[in-house]
C-alpha cells in the first residue's frame, strides 16, 4: 500500500478517535449536570458539531444522524458551518443518546464496549440498533429498561 494511502487511512482513524474522546466529553459532561442544566443547554441549543461526534462514534451515515436529530443534513451542515446551535428538539435527542450512552457505559465498564452494544442490532429491540432507538422517548426506555436488566445480569 502506498504511503500517502497508509496516512490518510490513519488521518481518517485519528479524525474517528477524536470524534469519539469528543461525544464522551459530551456524554460525560451531560451526566455531570443536573436536570435544570440540561434543561437549560437543551433550550440554548447545543453545538451541531455534536453530529459530527455521534456519526463518527457510532459509524453512522449522515442520514442516520438526521432522522435520529429529526433535522435535515443540510440544515446540520449549514448551522455546524455558519455556527448556529442546533434547536431544543434536536438538542434533547443528542441529550437523550447522553443519557443512554452514559448508562450503557456505566452497564458495560468501557466506551467500546458500550459503543459496540448500541451500534449493534439487538434481538430485545426488533433487531434495532439500541443509538436508533434513542430519538424517541419511550424507544429510549426500552434501551434503557434493557440496560438496567443486562445489569442486573439478565439476558442483553
Amino acid at each position: 500500500m502506498p504511503k500517502s494511502a497508509i496516512s490518510l487511512r490513519q488521518q481518517k482513524v485519528n479524525e474517528r478517535e477524536i470524534r469519539a474522546a469528543e461525544f464522551w466529553q459530551f456524554v460525560t459532561g451531560q451526566a455531570l449536570r443536573n436536570e435544570s442544566e440540561r434543561l437549560k443547554s437543551i433550550h440554548e441549543g447545543l453545538s451541531p458539531t455534536l453530529f459530527l461526534a455521534v456519526r463518527e462514534t457510532f459509524q453512522l451515515q449522515d442520514k442516520q444522524v438526521a432522522a435520529l436529530l429529526n433535522v435535515s443534513v443540510s440544515t446540520l451542515h449549514r448551522r455546524r458551518r455558519e455556527g448556529e446551535h442546533l434547536d431544543s428538539v434536536a438538542s434533547e435527542r443528542l441529550d437523550r443518546m447522553a443519557t443512554v450512552s452514559h448508562l450503557a457505559m456505566k452497564v458495560f465498564e468501557s466506551e467500546p464496549a458500550a459503543i459496540y452494544w448500541l451500534s449493534h442490532s439487538n434481538e430485545a429491540l426488533g433487531e434495532q440498533a439500541p443509538i436508533m432507538l434513542c430519538g424517541i422517548d419511550i424507544e429510549a426506555k426500552q434501551v434503557r429498561r434493557l440496560l438496567h436488566a443486562i445489569e442486573c445480569g439478565g439476558a442483553a
